[in-house]
């Protein structure tokens, strides 16, 4: 079963995630503009953007020559939160490595059909490939392996092909994350806490991993599996507050009702009083049911 991804708070770096061949000089045979050529996998640098600086940009500013305020900005750009519904919609993984891995199980507990290109993987991803659960292209990437994909993420230490997929996703307009990279995504992930239903999503929008995985493990012991149960009860209810209750404001009463009254339905699970909590609904679904007659 895969394990969950944390997204921002994910350990290591994505610079070293995918075993490669040996270096070769940056540039050499490059077509960066994809158009189905094989795009080779360089073992560069770690790609943060200061590398940029004086250099080509690269990023979404397209100001010619990079000064970096791509990274200046980040913490002005306001972010738009969603959650997206991957199931049955096919994501594309570029390397290999232990952050490839990471980001296919990720999609794989979402419901994604995940392709992964890279020439090698790590034991893990490859025993998903023989079992079925991802399809995997044993090769470098091409630009025409976006065709068709709902998003891709790349996890390479590789500067150029990192700038590939990203380049070909914008053309596609489609979802691209380059791991570690900012401003090679149009979007990024979050680090996530999960508990059955109840998912809480900590970002700060790339400015620090480890203050989102700081704040992810003291979320996690704040608001934990007695949440996901009281999710889980209210979400029994749904069905009859929308058969009854004629409004959606009669409906926000009812449930805001239930969570925020006395006695508490998050602490009278803790205590395993669960039966109490049942009592609860029953008693608001009578005097709301009687109030909407």
């Amino acid at each position: 079963m895969p394990r969950r991804s944390d997204g921002e708070g994910s350990k290591g770096s994505a610079a070293h995630s995918e075993p490669v061949a040996p270096a070769r000089r940056a540039g050499r045979g490059l077509d960066r503009r994809g158009g189905g050529r094989l795009i080779p996998a360089f073992t560069l640098f770690s790609m943060p953007v200061q590398a940029y600086a004086g250099k080509e940009c690269v990023c979404q500013l397209r100001k010619g020559i990079c000064d970096s305020s791509c990274v200046r900005d980040m913490l002005e750009t306001p972010l738009y939160i969603a959650c997206l519904r991957l199931s049955g919609r096919p994501c594309l993984v570029v390397g290999g490595g232990k952050v490839g891995l990471e980001k296919v199980e990720g999609l794989l507990i979402c419901g994604g059909e995940v392709t992964l290109v890279a020439p090698q993987a790590v034991p893990e991803l490859a025993a998903y490939a023989r079992e079925g659960s991802i399809r995997w292209e044993r090769r470098e990437f091409l630009d025409s392996d976006l065709d068709g994909k709902f998003m891709a993420v790349a996890a390479t230490g590789a500067t150029e092909v990192n700038i590939s997929v990203y380049e070909g996703a914008e053309r596609r307009t489609m979802l691209c994350n380059v791991v570690d990279v900012p401003p090679l995504c149009n979007f990024i992930l979050p680090a996530i806490v999960r508990s059955g239903p109840l998912a809480i999503a900590i970002s700060t929008a790339g400015a620090s991993p480890a203050l989102a995985k700081r704040l992810k493990r003291e979320i996690a012991q704040a608001y934990g599996e007695p949440y996901a149960q009281l999710a889980v009860i209210l979400n029994e209810a749904r069905g009859w507050a929308k058969a009854t209750l004629p409004t959606y404001q009669d409906r926000k009463e009812f449930f805001e009702g239930i969570v925020n009254g006395k006695p508490d339905p998050v602490e009278l699970i803790k205590a395993g009083r669960k039966d109490e909590v049942a009592t609860l609904i029953e008693a608001a679904k009578e005097t709301h049911a009687a109030a909407a007659r």
